[in-house]
């Protein structure tokens, strides 16, 4: 039978030389190669003393925003819900009482919005899909959590800190990622 390509190589099936039988050159090439990645940077990061940098578009936890005066962005409209492939946003609308225009932007806000961050893909369709950017991926790792309650997130847990009262906290957690919405 022809062979389809000229590719195969002959293999030598001579008996090998006393030298070849000891592997000493064999030994002497794989203690070189490992005797070199002592003297280079090691990949290691020390977590949590260090941290490394992250890309531009990294996708971390979700974080609720507010706008300049604290009050919250959110409107309840569900567009993040319907947009995350993986179901892991719920919430449910309330309209705004009388006296509570410092809380809320809009007559109607999120009474509950929970996110299960063991559903979640970190995909960003929610942060894409948000009309007033209410909500936004942060640069924060999950957490780590010994039972599955621990990860679903209530609307307290995800609200960034008021820029009024707390304003040291809301630009730590800002970090940089706070944009002023196009639509205002």
């Amino acid at each position: 039978m022809q062979p389809l390509t000229n590719r195969s190589k002959q293999v030598d099936r001579s008996p090998m030389t006393f030298s070849e039988k000891l592997y000493l050159p064999s030994i002497a090439k794989g203690m070189a190669i490992t005797f070199s990645h002592l003297f280079k940077k090691r990949p290691t990061i020390q977590y949590p003393e260090q941290t490394r940098p992250f890309s531009q578009v990294f996708r971390g936890l979700h974080v609720l925003n507010r706008d300049e005066e604290g009050r919250e962005r959110c409107t309840a409209c569900g567009l993040c819900a319907v947009a995350c492939p993986a179901e892991a946003i719920t919430m449910e609308a309330a309209e705004r009482q009388d006296g509570e225009e410092n809380l809320y932007r809009e007559e109607k806000y999120a009474a509950k919005y929970e996110i299960n961050m063991l559903r979640c893909i970190f995909c960003g369709l929610c942060e894409e899909a948000c009309p007033k950017d209410a909500i936004y991926l942060s640069e924060t790792f999950a957490p780590a959590n010994f039972n599955r309650q621990g990860f679903i997130y209530n609307k307290q847990e995800l609200l960034i800190p008021n820029p009024v009262t707390e304003k040291e906290a809301y630009e730590k957690a800002a970090g940089g990622r706070v944009r002023k919405p196009v639509n205002e």
